[in-house]
């Protein structure tokens, strides 16, 4: 993933890590977790409106649909954060492999 630089020699930085001022800053944009943070949260709700449907709108839910809802909650969130994790551990994997 080269990309030219202004002195015309090409860099393997992704341009938002060339931007980047500081050094968490620059970690962070090279880890690409603001990315793999959206992508968990796709997953997380995706999974969660799917086991919705599966396990409480199609047999019918006894029970208030409030507890169903926080249910739901946790399971997007810590979904969203489990799959957040492994793409940025796969991330710092393959970078660590360049060094």
């Amino acid at each position: 993933m080269a990309r030219e630089r202004a002195d015309g020699e090409d860099s393997p930085i992704a341009p938002e890590v060339a931007e980047a001022e500081s050094g968490k800053a620059a970690f962070v944009a090279a880890l690409r977790v603001r990315r793999n943070a959206k992508w968990g949260v796709v997953v997380g709700v995706a999974l969660t409106v799917a086991a919705f449907v599966l396990f409480v709108a199609i047999p019918g839910a006894l029970r208030s649909p409030l507890w169903y809802v926080a249910l739901g909650f946790v399971l997007a969130m810590s979904t969203a954060g489990f799959v957040a994790f492994l793409l940025t551990l796969g991330r710092a994997v393959r970078l660590s492999r360049e060094l």
